[in-house]
């Protein structure tokens, strides 16, 4: 990612007992300055019925959640699917293959990271991560679901909050959204 746009980091998704949830930080960062600490990275799309988060830069973001929504429409709400259709476009066309940013996207069966690359991935272990503190929300939030009685939003939110603590470009301001 260019340094020099404002970007959006840090995005963890999981299910847990029956639960499907996803997490955002709120940091916006332009470079190495925080210009946000609110934002909402985290939404509920296509009639509430699908988590949606972005990692990367913002005006990319919001032009993939509209692409991916209206792909949802297409396939008739199959999630994986609309997300198969997302990245052959986002590869395929001129305009898209310049955005830079990563989707998380979720329903409450499935969970997949769709990336610019063609990549549509569904992770064995139930936690999706995208963004800058991607690797440290993956690693607390597989050590909370082994190894604690938390449910679903706890076990997002206490990961959330150690990526704060790790990542420079993740902050404790969550958004959450539950399925």
């Amino acid at each position: 990612m260019n340094p020099a746009n404002l970007h959006g980091t840090t995005v963890l998704g999981l299910f847990h007992k029956g639960t499907a949830v996803m997490a955002g930080d709120g940091q916006v960062t332009y470079g190495d300055i925080v210009l946000k600490a609110g934002a909402r990275k985290v939404r509920k799309i296509f009639n509430d019925s699908v988590l949606a988060g972005f990692a990367g830069t913002l005006a990319d973001a919001v032009t993939l959640f509209e692409r991916f929504e209206n792909r949802l429409g297409d396939a008739g709400g199959h999630l994986g699917r609309a997300a198969v259709e997302l990245a052959k476009e986002w590869r395929t066309d001129r305009y898209l293959r310049r955005l830079d940013a990563d989707l998380a996207v979720m329903d409450k069966k499935t969970l997949l990271i769709v990336s610019g690359n063609g990549d549509v991935v569904e992770p064995d272990d139930q936690i999706v991560t995208i963004g800058s503190g991607g690797s440290f929300a993956r690693i607390a939030a597989k050590a909370l679901m082994t190894h604690s009685s938390l449910n679903a939003e706890q076990i997002a939110k206490e990961a959330m909050k150690l990526t704060a603590e790790m990542c420079i470009y993740t902050n404790d301001r969550i958004h959450l959204e539950t399925l």
